[in-house]
């Protein structure tokens, strides 16, 4: 299975439509957003390219192909512009040996762990850093940010190529992060 990770939009027009172009040129079947895709909330400064009205419209493009969970900087009115569903605060994705638990990462993240069995891997955003690692038994994915990235890092997002999750840059396609996730 192919997949592709983003989080933390934030509203920024230039991020979305160059995460769309590499979703176009990918072989993924399913984008999964992991929350905050309009708003940039009132801690962070107003990302490049800040559209939200925009960038609804570019994701609905797509949204037969989304698979999104709700950010702490999302609302119920976001609802109203995007059409495929962005309230849950978390979703599993059942591969044929594991299971993916998303999230956004302000419910659940590595220090409040969902039930989680061995193999299982948590993908979350929120922090805006990238991490692909294993911790005992599970896995941890970040795909980072597309819009406000933290940590020194570039902008980033996310792919799974059948057992294997990379962290990928937004802008030069370099891989940055990567582990397999074979349980």
């Amino acid at each position: 299975m192919k997949l592709m990770f983003a989080s933390d939009i934030h509203g920024s027009l230039p991020a979305t439509e160059l995460l769309l172009a590499r979703f176009a040129d990918s072989d993924a079947r399913w984008l999964v957003l992991l929350g905050d895709f309009l708003n940039h909330g009132p801690r962070n400064p107003l990302p490049e390219g800040y559209a939200p009205g925009e960038v609804a419209k570019r994701l609905n493009t797509v949204a037969d192909r989304i698979i999104a969970v709700r950010g702490n900087c999302d609302s119920e009115v976001d609802q109203m512009l995007l059409e495929f569903p962005v309230t849950a605060p978390w979703q599993q994705v059942l591969l044929a040996r594991q299971r993916l638990f998303l999230t956004h990462g302000h419910l659940y993240s590595p220090d409040n762990l969902p039930p989680l069995a061995a193999g299982d891997v948590l993908i979350y955003g929120h922090t805006h850093i990238p991490v692909a690692a294993r911790y005992g038994e599970q896995f941890h994915f970040n795909p980072g940010s597309v819009s406000m990235p933290k940590g020194g890092y570039p902008a980033s997002y996310g792919f799974l190529n059948d057992d294997t999750l990379s962290v990928i840059t937004l802008e030069t396609s370099q891989v940055i992060a990567q582990i397999a996730i074979s349980p």
